[in-house]
């Protein structure tokens, strides 16, 4: 079969015809981030953002189009919608690399409230999806994705049905830490999770190659985000653990608006810079309404292969001392240990590699921990007004 073009891509889309304004999709640049890989396709549509979900249909109509294409295996099409700079300039097509403009707040906007820069275009929450958990970092660096990796293992081995969202657009870790190189399949409307060492995953790392960078504006990230929630089979699952990005952005409250989070784990080092930051990301859940499930202290302590001694690198016991000032659950430390780094290297996280082991332990107590939170009544997803 002959592999398909970006160009033919592009003249399908241009068979598409928005009905609202009677021109083809590909006239003003509305076609945004088109990638293809071995098939698989996905590109942002830009719409204005009162059409809001009325788009859905030129979504749809988009994907059939280049779906029919041969060659294509899966179709990604994202919406996304901002506000109008002041003046109505839009920024030039070879300036889609910079950040998200923000736009002018609106004469009534009371100061201190979060003006959303997009349009929400899914629905709240995740049918079929009894629990999501968020994992979290203020920084990067601190080992947050081996957390949330083996943290899913945990539960699952715990008899839960768990499933793991990748959503660190940027940098993707969860195709290195499970190993795992093929494309998601479709069932004709939605992606289906790739199944692996019994947890269900999505990352969009599973549809670009591992050192292609991600050049997306705040809004096509936010809308990615919302379609691998809602635009995946992740049903039935008892919970779904998010590996969150680093820090305190659009994505992060993104997810804390489209979905009614159970709760969220922190990860930190014992080091203050990265305590300084855990603190952001505490202080961010809280405002957002969000319960803070606890703070993990990860590379807590170094323990040498051959003679079982303890350096404390990082210093020690910060993050417990944080958690404690914040009045936050502590879950545990995880020790700095060479297997649980060559294991995630290799693509077999700790947890799988030797559950009965010394090294996920650490990870088994936690999720133990999570299992019983999570395992209070649900809630409605919150209001994000930060003052």
């Amino acid at each position: 079969m002959t592999a398909v073009t970006k160009d033919q891509i592009l003249d399908a889309l241009a068979r598409v015809i928005d009905p609202e304004t009677g021109k083809s999709v590909t006239a003003g640049n509305a076609i945004q981030g088109l990638t293809l890989r071995d098939g698989n396709v996905g590109f942002a549509i830009e719409v204005p953002p009162a059409r809001g979900p009325r788009a859905e249909p030129l979504r749809k109509a988009c994907e059939q189009a280049v779906s029919a294409l041969p060659g294509v295996f899966s179709v990604t099409a994202v919406l996304t919608a901002h506000n109008e700079p002041p003046g109505g300039a839009r920024p030039a097509p070879a300036q889609q690399h910079s950040s998200a403009h923000q736009a002018a707040p609106a004469p009534h906007a009371r100061p201190g409230h979060l003006r959303p820069r997009h349009t929400p275009v899914a629905p709240m929450g995740i049918p079929g999806v009894n629990a999501i958990i968020a994992v979290a970092s203020g920084k990067g660096g601190v080992g947050k994705s081996t957390v949330a990796v083996n943290l899913a293992l945990g539960l699952s081995r715990l008899g839960l049905r768990t499933g793991l969202l990748d959503a660190d657009i940027y940098g993707p870790s969860v195709p290195r830490l499970l190993d795992i190189r093929e494309k998601p399949q479709t069932d004709g409307r939605k992606l289906i999770p790739i199944a692996k060492l019994g947890i269900k995953a999505m990352s969009i790392g599973f549809l670009v190659t591992e050192d292609q960078a991600m050049i997306w504006r705040g809004p096509m990230v936010q809308s990615a985000l919302t379609q691998m929630m809602n635009d995946v089979v992740w049903a039935p699952l008892d919970v779904l653990v998010i590996d969150m990005p680093p820090g305190t952005g659009d994505a992060q409250l993104t997810i804390a608006q489209r979905v009614p989070l159970k709760g969220a784990v922190i990860v930190s080092t014992p080091q203050d810079i990265a305590l300084i930051d855990a603190r952001k990301g505490i202080t961010m859940f809280n405002r957002t309404q969000i319960p803070v499930l606890g703070v993990v202290e990860n590379m807590s302590v170094f323990v040498c292969e051959n003679c079982g001694h303890e350096s404390h690198i990082f210093g020690h016991g910060g993050a417990r001392a944080t958690a404690e000032k914040l009045g936050v659950p502590f879950l545990g430390e995880v020790p700095l240990m060479p297997k649980i780094r060559e294991t995630s290297d290799a693509g077999t996280p700790i947890v799988d590699y030797n559950p009965t082991g010394p090294e996920a332990h650490a990870f088994l107590a936690i999720a133990e921990q999570v299992a019983k939170a999570i395992a209070a009544p649900a809630r409605a997803a919150p209001k994000i007004v930060i003052e």
